[in-house]
Order: structure tokens, then sequence, then C-alpha cells
């Protein structure tokens, strides 16, 4: 598959932001170019924090009670007529104490009522107000989640038929009847290679159909395309590739059939012609499989006389000791110390890589990703890494070892880098561990 072309890998579902492809946080003796990020914060979260939900009600005044000032009488010359309660015997007829101690607890239920009407109106008025007033909390739309991926079966009711050898792309004859929506990982042949773990650099190809249209999917076999490479088990792709190949072994062959839940979601994938609702089926052979610390292995063949000579130390950061009075070089000079067998690195590849890096003055190592447990990925020729890197391993195949002799005008020039000081000529030791499309 060329840069060009979609990739049905895409990018994971459960976390579509974050890539996990690729965990080495440094580069090689150091960054080359700062990258910067932008972050972009939703408008939901910014009227929470600036304060801008519904106002709270406001606290009520407190209301005094009114007093009458009018004087009380205690004594008096003059006599009290008689008088009934009802106030009957007077002349016009008079309320009596009993009509007042009626009015007065009239008086007081009406007022004690119009409070409470006033109250409950003003209340529901408050509330009618609060709901005229959207809550943005509970009027924004719901956040779309990802539909869960089913559990991964190794069989189903009905299944593709697959035809063709490991290697080659495959004839995928797709069913009459409709998928159950399982989602299916069967080995057609089972590889000896390594066991693919989580986190293990995994390479693969695959042939793609559209279930539901019959229509091809874009495949690595492809116009000269590439091999998919990513980390296994980490979300860095679609489950449909990313979960399937988790336990399985190098140079084995998968049938996969994958429900929309496993592969691009209830969005789809338009630019592919892939419905929201469509399974997919893949055919994926496994090529390659190595862990975070791997290392290449082979037959030696030391370095000539002029180049620092370079001792293996497994897994650890290899020996590299200087020549004596060797004079600083002006060009990039390498040597291959193990010949793989594997296709050769073209530019704009991503590759895979184990790397110790020390000074040509002295040895001393400066950087290593074997001391990390952790193999570095980068694209060749893409500008990430210094030129001697990108011009040193173009055209190297998978599964050497390289030498490096880098000038400083390849390297970090006259400003150094961390513990690589100014003009500095560096020797880099390169395991390169696979290389395809990422």
């Amino acid at each position: 598959m060329t840069e060009k072309t979609p990739s049905p890998g895409g990018a994971g579902t459960a976390a579509n932001d974050s890539s996990a492809g690729d965990p080495a946080a440094s580069r090689p003796g150091g960054p080359v170019a700062g990258d910067r990020e932008s972050i972009v914060v939703p408008p939901a979260i910014l009227a929470q924090q600036a304060g801008w939900a519904q106002p709270g009600e406001k606290s009520r005044a407190a209301g005094g009670t009114t007093t009458d000032d009018a004087p009380q009488i205690f004594a008096s010359n003059v006599r009290k007529a008689d008088s009934s309660e009802a106030g009957y015997d007077e002349n016009p007829p008079s309320v009596g104490r009993l009509g007042v101690i009626l009015g007065t607890v009239l008086a007081v239920l009406l007022v004690g009522s119009g409070i409470t009407l006033y109250l409950v109106n003003k209340d529901d008025s408050k509330d009618s107000a609060a709901a005229a007033k959207p809550d943005a909390a509970k009027t924004a739309p719901p956040t779309p989640s990802a539909e869960p991926v089913p559990p991964i079966k190794d069989s189903a009711k009905v299944l593709p038929t697959v035809t063709g050898d490991f290697g080659k792309k495959a004839d995928i004859q797709v069913p009459g009847d409709k998928s159950d929506g399982s989602f299916v990982v069967k080995v057609l042949s089972e590889g000896t290679g390594p066991k693919v773990d989580k986190n293990s650099w995994t390479s693969v190809d695959y042939t793609a159909k559209d279930w539901n249209t019959g229509k091809d999917i874009p495949s690595s076999y492809d116009n000269n395309g590439k091999p998919q490479i990513f980390q296994a088990g980490t979300d860095a792709l679609i489950p449909a590739l990313d979960q399937a190949v988790v336990g399985k072994k190098a140079g084995s062959r998968l049938l996969v059939v994958a429900p929309p839940a496993a592969a691009f979601g209830s969005q789809g994938k338009p630019d592919m012609s892939i419905g929201a609702k469509d399974d997919l089926i893949f055919v994926i052979d496994v090529r390659n499989a190595n862990a975070p610390d791997a290392v290449v292995s082979g037959t030696v063949t030391p370095p000539p006389a002029d180049f620092p000579q370079v001792k293996d130390n497994g897994k650890k950061p290899a020996d590299i000791t200087p020549v004596a009075g060797a004079k600083d070089p002006t060009e990039l000079k390498t040597h291959v110390l193990i010949k793989g067998t594997g296709p050769a690195v073209e530019k704009g590849e991503k590759v895979v890589v184990q790397y110790t890096g020390a000074l040509f003055k002295d040895g001393k190592v400066f950087d290593s990703s074997l001391s990390k447990g952790q193999a570095f990925s980068f694209p060749v020729g893409g500008g990430q890494v210094i030129q001697g890197w990108d011009q040193g391993l173009v055209g190297q195949t998978v599964g050497s070892r390289v030498e490096l002799v880098i000038p400083a005008s390849l390297g970090y020039g006259d400003k150094g880098q961390g513990d690589i000081p100014p003009g500095a000529t560096l020797v880099f030791v390169v395991d390169i561990l696979d290389a395809g499309q990422g």
C-alpha cells in the first residue's frame, strides 16, 4: 500500500487519540526538533469553568413585623358602658369584644393565606423561570461513546471462504447470507515464528473485503504496498488488526470477520466507501513479531581497522572502542556487522530499531534504546532523526546490524546536544528489526 492509499488499519476506536504505536519518548541522542501541540477545550466545559451556569436563587430579605404604636389605656375616670360581647346593645351596634376577637382571627387567617399564596407563586415563578432557561449540562447532546468490542470467537454460523497461500493476496468468497455480527479470528494456517504478545512490534500483510457490499478494500498486496507495522494490543489500529494478532505466531494466516465495533465503529470510513453498519473481512498474514527488547542475530563481520570496534553485549548496550589517533571523518561511513535477509529499507518507510550511540573520540556511550528496554521507531528520511540516520539506513536490509560513523555536520553540528559536545563525531550501532507502513 502506498502512502496515498488510505489504510484499513486506521486509528484505534478505543482512544482514537491516543495513538499508542510509538512509545519511545526521545530521539537517539536527544530531540532534533520540537513539536507543538495544541489543545482544543469544548464550549460546555468553558461554560462550566466560567460560571455560565444558571444563576442561583437570590437570598430572601428578612421581613420585619409592624407594631401598633397607639398608647394603651390602663386606667380611666370615665365609666365604661355596659355592652354585650357582640355589641348588639350599642347604637349604632358595634362589633363588640367577641366581634373584635373573631375579626382578628379572620384577619390573621387571611393574612396568613395571602403570605402562603405569595410564597408559593413566587417559588412557582422561580421554577418556571428556571425551566425557561435551558441548563447547558442538561440540554447539551450526549457525548458519543464507542460501542464495546464483542469478544473474539474462533467460528460462526456463516464464514467466508478463503483460498491462496501465505504471503500472497488471498481470494475471499463472500457468503450469500449476512454475518451474524460475531467478531471472529480463525487460524487458517499456523506459523512457526515467535508469538505475538501485547506490545510486540508486529508487521502484517492483509487482504480485505466489505461483507455487505462484496467490494474489495485496498490491501497491502496492491500496487507494491507495504506491510502494516504496529505494536499489538495497544489500540494503535482497529481491533480487527490490533487485537486479532495477539497470541498468534509469526508466519500464520488468519481469517478475521469484524463487525463495526471491531472495525470503524458507527461512523464507518467514507473515504474507503465503508458504511456505518458494514461487516469487514480480513485475511491477515503475520509476517514478523519482535518483543520491545529484541535484537538481531547472525554471523558478525568485524569492521575495518579504521572503524571503531564493536563488542556485542546481547540485550545490553554494545561496547564501542575508538581507534587511537583517528581523525574525525568529514563524510558518513557505514559498515554492515550482520547482514539481514529481509527487504531493503526504502525512504518513507517506518522502521523499528535498537541502537547504541557513543562518541567517536573516546567511545563514551551517551544513549541506547537497550538501556530502556524499548525499541525505537521512526520514518526513514522524514527528518525526525539526525541526517546521518536518514541517509545511512536507507537501502539496508531488515534484520541487519549496521555501524554508522557520523560527522558532526550530519549529527548535532556545532551546538551539540546533552552529553554530546559541539562538533562531535558520533558512532551508532543500529539493529533494524522491521520495516513497513505505519
